[in-house]
């Protein structure tokens, strides 16, 4: 067992974040008869994994859904999360084909404003 000095030390996670994932339910803790956080020897690994996982935009609540499903370093994943990782796959396309959308509207926007009046006083864009 691991006091959470060490494991923020050994993973690099500051403690009050270890404790954020306690309060998520990600990392679990026991307490010594102290009433110190004790974590198991494979809590750097856990760690790692949410980490990893919190990178790749997932959000806390999948992030606990998902981790019976990991395994490893890296994180493995069973096949148990290839469901829940497609939704949020498909959730994230569906975010960058918005952004994209605006960004090109925005892009015919900026191109409008900055053209020369050749023609007169500009002309004021009105909301849809």
């Amino acid at each position: 067992m691991m006091r959470i000095g060490e494991l923020a030390r050994e993973t690099g996670v500051s403690p009050r974040l270890l404790r954020y994932y306690e309060e998520q339910g990600l990392l679990l803790t026991y307490r010594a008869g102290s009433g110190h956080r004790r974590y198991a020897e494979d809590a750097p690994g856990v760690v790692h994994n949410i980490r990893a996982l919190l990178a790749a935009g997932l959000p806390t609540a999948v992030i606990r859904q998902m981790l019976p499903c990991v395994e490893g370093p890296g994180p493995e994943l069973q096949s148990c999360a290839a469901g829940t990782l497609r939704e949020q796959l498909s959730g994230l396309e569906n975010k960058i084909s918005a952004l994209q959308n605006a960004r090109a509207a925005l892009a015919t926007i900026i191109a409008a404003a900055e053209e020369p009046d050749t023609e007169g006083p500009a002309t004021e864009l009105s909301a849809p």
